[in-house]
């Protein structure tokens, strides 16, 4: 009867340990898409913006429009994509000032987010379009970079 509660007793332990395994790899995992996923969508922000430049150069305003509502939804995206768990691993590039200032990198990533709708605005009027570019866009991108990026 002993021999059998301490096979019980073992059996208990391999699956707290296989499920505690499984956890780790889980969240392992979880954390690792989110760092790509938060890679990803500023690359494909940067990619954008790029083209939207190239438009803008050839007066293109209305091809450049639907962009920038693509990069000013992929900023709002961006506030969930950086949990506690994701501070490094997976080529991260992203610095612990982001955690240690979350509320100033919130409003940083709304504000780029806002400032992407005012330029489809702004570029219907603007009397120099690199300009307005420069304020509303790429001056989101530096601010960012400078405070929150790892230099690469």
């Amino acid at each position: 009867m002993n021999l059998m509660r301490q096979k019980t007793e073992i059996i208990k332990i391999l699956i707290i340990i296989f499920s505690l395994s499984f956890s780790f790899s889980a969240n392992a995992q979880n954390v690792e898409e989110i760092i790509k996923g938060r890679k990803a969508m500023f690359s494909e922000n940067y990619q954008n913006a790029k083209r939207i430049s190239i438009l803008l150069k050839s007066k293109k305003i209305e091809e450049a429009k639907p962009l920038m509502k693509k990069i000013s939804e992929n900023y709002k995206k961006l506030l969930d994509y950086f949990p506690e768990n994701t501070k490094e691993g997976f080529k991260t590039e992203a610095l612990p000032s982001i955690w240690e200032n979350k509320n100033e990198f919130n409003d940083l990533m709304q504000k780029a987010s806002d400032d992407m709708i005012k330029l489809t605005k702004a570029i219907e009027t603007a009397d120099d379009l690199r300009a307005v570019q420069k304020e509303l866009m790429w001056g989101n991108c530096t601010a960012c970079h400078s405070r929150f990026r790892a230099p690469h």
